[in-house]
């Protein structure tokens, strides 16, 4: 009888230590009893194989799921990324910048106008409530009434229903003599002014939007991550791409080109955007990204 011989006991698959008795060493059926030649065993101790990739894949994908239940949970919005696709919010922000924003109702600031979560510039300029490298909240809107996606662009100052708002507007961003030659003056209703910080006239002048309604706001831009954007964008590209539809548009055209009152008119400045998980990505609902664009 070999050495190997002596160290193997019947019905048992491997050898033995020499240090320990045969009844100690478990069997196959052992094994089987306590689960550790089962699937979840094998998936968990995979060190090569599909079953590794599998493994590898489900650990990545919780992952990603793990961190935008968390964001969701900090935020209370969804998608609470959205990317910035152009440029009129610049200086302040970028194309290519991931930012990150919150339901107007959470961390809203003692200034915020009533129950909106908003500070507009005319508020934050004497409140000390700078955001983003100027006075006022950058808010996400959308104007259901707009054809466009939701536009991220900054509070200037609420207006009341019937208000002749010129006396407070600058007039650079008016190119009017009086609120008569001015879109959405008076007001048509209740709301927020907003601009660009890079374009030349209220949002509300050039035709993008009415004045915004508080429950048109979707969120409040609160961090701006340069760069991460980018990856948001390039699958924007890619499925333009390949489908002909376009992720976002950069609007064109003048300050009042083909512009209309009700703010439905996309040739225009705005900074908008789509996401991938709602809707505006080719047709789908916003992701944990969305794109703004200029």
């Amino acid at each position: 009888m070999s050495e190997d011989d002596d160290l193997r006991s019947p019905g048992r698959s491997g050898p033995v230590d020499a240090d320990r008795s045969p009844d100690d060493v478990p069997t196959d059926d052992d094994r089987r009893r306590t689960g550790r030649t089962g699937p979840v065993h094998q998936l968990l101790t995979a060190e090569s194989g599909g079953l590794l990739v599998l493994r590898e894949t489900a650990v990545s994908v919780g992952a990603v799921v793990g961190v935008g239940l968390l964001l969701f949970a900090i935020s209370g919005v969804w998608p609470p990324m959205v990317a910035v696709e152009s440029g009129s919010m610049e200086p302040h922000m970028q194309k290519g910048d991931l930012v990150f924003m919150t339901e107007p109702g959470r961390f809203a600031a003692d200034a915020a106008h009533e129950e909106t979560g908003v500070v507009t510039r005319e508020t934050g300029r004497t409140g000390d409530h700078w955001k983003f490298g100027a006075p006022g909240s950058v808010i996400v809107y959308d104007n259901p009434g707009s054809a466009g996606p939701p536009v991220i662009h900054r509070a200037q100052f609420w207006v009341e229903e019937g208000e002749n708002w010129y006396d407070r507007a600058n007039p650079e961003y008016v190119a009017a003599s009086g609120c008569a030659e001015m879109r959405n003056c008076p007001a048509p209703n209740d709301g927020f002014v907003t601009k660009g910080d890079a374009n030349g006239r209220y949002d509300q002048v050039n035709g993008i939007s009415g004045p915004v309604r508080a429950e048109w706001v979707v969120g409040i831009a609160r961090v701006r991550v340069p760069y991460l954007g980018w990856v948001r964008l390039s699958v924007s590209a890619l499925v333009a791409d390949s489908t002909g539809v376009r992720a976002a548009t950069t609007a064109g055209g003048g300050p009042e080109t083909g512009s209309t009152g009700d703010g439905s008119n996309p040739s225009v400045e705005s900074e908008s955007w789509t996401a991938s998980a709602g809707r505006g990505w080719a047709g789908a609902t916003p992701p944990v990204g969305a794109s703004p664009t200029a």
